[in-house]
């Protein structure tokens, strides 16, 4: 590691403690040369796979965007934060669980249709008009049979 104060790039750890979540390494490091002190963080790099869309575009993978659907189809629905988080944190792990470097939009948009019907019906339904492409008034009812089977 290069001092950030020198530039010289002979740097000694002098400390090294994990983060109470085991998720990132603080290390206070000494410089040889200027003798200043200064603090890193380590955290793994973690990639995550490129959508590829209906239309064959590929695209980054935006963790950005499921929250936006989580927020539209939860809009004015008594879910709190903190359940929104770990719905989104579950679905960021079962896509690199996956382990593959793509996956297909349908795959995400199915995982964010099963969460949001744990965490609200409605929200469900709501995300299910939208990503299914309802054209009629059979649709939601049929979606909404759906629900109501699996209570």
């Amino acid at each position: 590691m290069k001092c950030p104060f020198c530039g010289s790039p002979d740097t000694q750890v002098v400390d090294s403690r994990v983060s109470d979540e085991g998720d990132v390494v603080r290390r206070r490091r000494r410089c040889a040369v200027c003798d200043k002190r200064f603090t890193t963080f380590e955290t793994a790099e973690v990639r995550l796979p490129q959508v590829v869309k209906n239309t064959g575009q590929r695209v980054e993978f935006d963790r950005d965007k499921i929250r936006t659907s989580f927020q539209r189809a939860l809009h004015k629905r008594p879910v709190p934060t903190q359940l929104v988080d770990e719905a989104i944190s579950r679905i960021i792990q079962k896509v690199l669980t996956v382990g593959d470097r793509e996956i297909m939009s349908r795959q995400v948009g199915e995982m964010v249709m099963n969460e949001l019907a744990k965490l609200d019906k409605v929200a469900y339904i709501r995300f299910a008009s939208v990503y299914r492409s309802f054209s009629d008034v059979d649709d939601f009812r049929d979606v909404i049979r759906e629900v109501t089977r699996k209570e």
